[in-house]
Formats: structure tokens, sequence, C-alpha cells
């Protein structure tokens, strides 16, 4: 990965960035959260960081303002895949272990936000114009998502170090 994300590093005194730091600091500089947690833990498995930018760009705002599942959950899930999914419809094992995986994942991001959906986590729905507004109006999407991609970052760091 060229220079963090083809940024200079960014070093907070002597300490370089953790994973977690990384992901929260590519969405506020505008990554959508799917693309900021794909991004830096996707190099681990192989993935190209332009592909996976890609891919994860349409899991925005609950997938495309529809206030559906949060896209920091969606990029772990997807990291998740990378490590513990099945490449062969043969390998069974993996995919009722994939399931398993992704159902922990969830309890334990629903534990510290009472939720996986969008419209519940920032408390307004972004398919209306008045839910628009407000997201707007009180910067909802950067008030309050950074905690969401920290939050899923943290569990997603736990569980690949299983």
């Amino acid at each position: 990965m060229k220079n963090f994300q083809g940024e200079k590093n960014r070093e907070k005194g002597n300490i370089t960035m953790s994973e977690v730091e990384k992901a929260v600091y590519l969405y506020k500089k505008g990554f959508r959260p799917a693309q900021a947690i794909v991004s830096v833990y996707g190099v681990r498995y192989g993935m190209d960081r332009d592909a996976v930018l890609k891919l994860a760009a349409p899991f925005g705002d609950g997938v495309r303002s529809t206030g559906n599942v949060c896209g920091a959950v969606i990029g772990a899930i997807m990291v998740l895949g990378l490590k513990y999914g099945n490449s062969k419809p043969s390998e069974y094992s993996k995919k009722e272990n994939i399931d398993e995986i992704v159902n922990d994942f969830i309890e334990k991001f629903e534990s510290m936000n009472e939720s996986i959906k969008c419209d519940e986590l920032i408390g307004c729905n972004l398919s209306t114009e008045e839910g628009k507004n407000k997201a707007t109006q009180e910067n909802l999407l950067m008030n309050k998502c950074p905690k969401f991609v920290n939050d899923a970052a943290k569990i997603l760091e736990e569980m690949l170090n299983d």
C-alpha cells in the first residue's frame, strides 16, 4: 500500500496510526464507511486498494441513502468474507462458519450501537428530503458516523486476530 492510502504517512507524535484510526481518518477525508473499512483491511488479503474502493462505493448512507445496513457494517462483513469465506461451492463448512462469524459481528456492533441500520443509527431517513435536511443541518454524518466506523473497525480487528 503506497504511503498509507496514497497520502503522506500521518503520525501522532512518533506513533503511526492504527488500522482503526486509518479507517476513521479515511472516512473523515470523504470516503464512505464501507470504503474506509475495506480499503484499510482488504489489503491484508491481497486486494487491490482501488478495486475495493470501487467495489464498496455503492454502500453509503445505508446502501445509497435507503437507510438500510450501515456501510461500516457492510465493509467489515466484506473483510470477514475475505478471511473466512468460501471460494468454492463445495466448501460447506466455510459457508456455515462465515454465517456464525457475521452473526457474531452483528451482535457485537448492535450491543455497542443498538442497531446496524443507518437510519436508526443517525436518527433520520436519508431517502427523504426531511431526513436529508436534518442530516445536513445537524452534520449527522460527520458527528455520528466516525463512531460507527471506529466501532466496526475495532470489532473487525478483534475478530481478524482471533
